[in-house]
């Protein structure tokens, strides 16, 4: 592997509730490491704390506990003026392209801004520039940036919003289920668009999502989430193919495979997934596992490295 750009420890995030001393742990002690190059798929469903995750990681929200280091730097640690001039290098790209652009401003305006920030010696004639060059490299028309935002289609709206997001050429980009709100046909333009994106810029994804096939088709290696925890990381090729644990099975079970010739054996869950105010004891997903023992109800397993660099939380032989 190539070095490590943003390194995670330990790192929980408990949102206070209405009662006293009970807490929504939407972040619950995780640990990974992101390679600087690569592609980190997280997926898991809804509530898991996926989105939690991404922003925790660029020091949006601020975490409860925990260790968030970008190339050495604990971010956690930061001023606000420090965290600032870190901002040109890790930038997010959101979920919904409808409620992240300011609609009272045009194109030109919001991708002006990050220079008006960060360069504020830049000219308006060179500032003008980068924009028309943001412009034609997310492929949009140079009179697009006259345009609001209720102008533009879904797909559109989100090409701006990564062109936003590369401004300053960051390192290091969130995106945020960035294709979720689009239609599939759209999708496949944007990801292709993200991709040569990433190429061009030399950047570095942490993309979140919980469509399977994309991340399948993105990413070069994944991260599975379930009830704000970590159950198991590793390529894409070894998550995928093996499935060691007993939640990527179910997840995975649920793509269609066109051309498997028998049936397909799908894995229901049953039960709905634990409130994360109350989360089980020992593992967290032992209400709804087929494999569950007494020694998964009590005790909490830790992420094991497998032959293969797999981490897998799972208390079974994985091998």
């Amino acid at each position: 592997m190539s070095e490590i750009l943003l390194h995670v420890e330990n790192l929980k995030k408990y949102f206070p509730t209405n009662e006293k001393d009970k807490f929504v742990k939407a972040v619950d002690n995780i640990s990974f490491d992101i390679y600087k190059g690569e592609t980190l798929g997280v997926v898991g469903e809804s509530g898991c704390g996926k989105s939690t995750t991404g922003r925790l990681v660029l020091n949006l929200i601020t975490p409860t506990e925990g260790v968030v280091e970008f190339k050495g730097q604990d971010l956690t640690k930061l001023s606000r003026r420090q965290m600032r001039s870190m901002r040109r290098q890790m930038q997010i790209i959101f979920q919904d392209p409808y409620a992240s652009l300011d609609p009272r401003k045009t194109v030109m305006q919001i991708l002006a801004e990050p220079f008006q920030i960060h360069n504020p010696e830049m000219s308006r004639e060179e500032i003008q520039q980068k924009v028309a060059d943001l412009v034609k490299c997310v492929g949009l028309r140079p009179e697009h940036v006259y345009r609001y935002p209720h102008e533009f289609s879904g797909g559109q709206r989100q090409r701006v919003g990564i062109a936003r997001a590369i401004a300053l050429n960051p390192e290091f980009v969130v995106c945020d289920e960035p294709v979720s709100a689009l239609d599939v046909s759209i999708q496949a333009q944007v990801i292709n668009l993200m991709q040569d994106i990433k190429k061009e810029f030399n950047l570095t994804y942490m993309f979140i999502s919980h469509d399977l096939r994309i991340i399948k088709h993105f990413c070069d290696r994944v991260m599975v989430m379930y009830l704000g925890n970590v159950v198991e990381i590793g390529t894409k090729e070894a998550v995928y193919e093996k499935r060691r644990h007993p939640y990527t099975q179910a997840l995975l079970s649920a793509i269609p495979n066109v051309k498997a010739k028998g049936p397909q054996e799908r894995i229901l869950l049953t039960g709905d997934i634990p409130s994360p105010v109350n989360p089980p004891s020992g593992c967290p997903f032992h209400p709804r596992c087929r494999y569950c023992t007494e020694r998964c109800k009590t005790e909490k397993p830790q992420l094991r490295t497998m032959a293969d660099g797999t981490q897998v939380a799972c208390h079974l032989d994985m091998e």
